[in-house]
């Protein structure tokens, strides 16, 4: 028995066919492919497109197969109209039996908890904050896309720091930002770096969070107040979704934290403050240490979804 995973952010696309034994109950990857982002709100659907099938077409190649019993995906704005419609045609055009397409922030869930319940936030290019309850209710935190919300991500980062190294500007307080980001752009003058950053459509904030976290490591004042007030948001978001579900679905016993997402993956000190300061703020709370993989969770639906599949022929 063949399944297929998928995981598809605003950065990257993750696909792997794996191939289940159901007598040794033993599992094999057999091809595994990287490619740009499906986000349609992000690349285009014209981009999408060519992402999608290009991935599609390389992952059957390495797996050397033609179709997969089942397949998990896990995409970033799947809400979006047409969304599950235009992969769903894709897949079972490329030989996928049986499909189903959820958010990627269901496949980071599944990833961390396999169906239990616990806290997760997610926290890269965008953020989200996601809880689930014993009886599989979900509560959720943040989320409001990059102009509405989005605190403690990458492009929140990026965005807050320009803000806040402006504001530096006028009063005359030390900080590289505005020079770092000028390199990044490319642009000569502070006037050229305003009118980019507030162009339509604008640069992309998100790509400057690892120079801000350089920055912030190497001491920048103004770089590490935005990293400290990010990690302080996703704090404040993880304990909002604790006490929704304490509130609204009877929890008395805590649930574990995990996180996903390359702000808290790659910035040390985002991740830290995080940590510590969720286990300031409830001492019983497990935190995990590690990131968890969205496509493991992906993985883990697929193959519940093709048991379900062989089960019920």
């Amino acid at each position: 028995m063949l399944f297929w995973e998928l995981t598809g952010g605003g950065t990257r696309t993750r696909a792997s066919i794996v191939e289940f034994d159901e007598e040794t109950a033993t599992e094999r990857v057999l091809a595994h492919v990287e490619n740009g982002s499906i986000k349609r709100l992000r690349v285009g659907e014209e981009a999408a497109e060519a992402n999608l099938r290009e991935l599609l077409s390389e992952v059957f190649a390495q797996a050397g197969v033609t179709k997969v019993a089942a397949a998990s995906c896990g995409v970033a704005s799947c809400s979006m109209p047409g969304t599950v419609e235009w992969i769903t045609a894709v897949l079972e055009e490329f030989g996928v039996e049986r499909c189903e397409i959820v958010g990627d922030e269901v496949i980071a869930l599944d990833a961390a908890f396999q169906g239990g319940p616990g806290i997760l936030q997610i926290a890269g290019t965008g953020s989200n904050t996601i809880g689930r309850a014993p009886n599989g209710s979900r509560e959720c935190a943040g989320g409001y896309s990059s102009r509405l919300g989005d605190e403690g991500s990458g492009y929140w980062i990026g965005l807050h720091s320009v803000r806040r190294a402006l504001h530096a500007y006028d009063r005359e307080e030390p900080t590289r930002i505005l020079e770092k980001v000028g390199e990044i752009w490319g642009t000569t003058s502070l006037e050229d770096l305003v009118s980019l950053g507030d162009s339509s459509p604008g640069p992309d904030f998100a790509a400057l969070a690892p120079a801000i976290n350089e920055l912030a490591e190497a001491g920048d004042l103004v770089a590490l107040g935005v990293m400290q007030q990010a990690a302080a948001d996703l704090v404040e978001f993880v304990l909002l979704v604790r006490e929704k579900l304490r509130r609204k679905h009877g929890l008395t016993e805590e649930v574990p934290v995990a996180w996903i997402g390359s702000v808290l993956g790659k910035a040390r000190l985002v991740r830290e403050a995080f940590i510590t300061g969720l286990q300031k703020a409830a001492p019983e709370m497990k935190v995990g240490l590690n990131e968890v993989s969205g496509i493991d969770g992906a993985l883990w639906r697929a193959k519940r979804l093709a048991v379900r599949s062989m089960t019920a022929a």
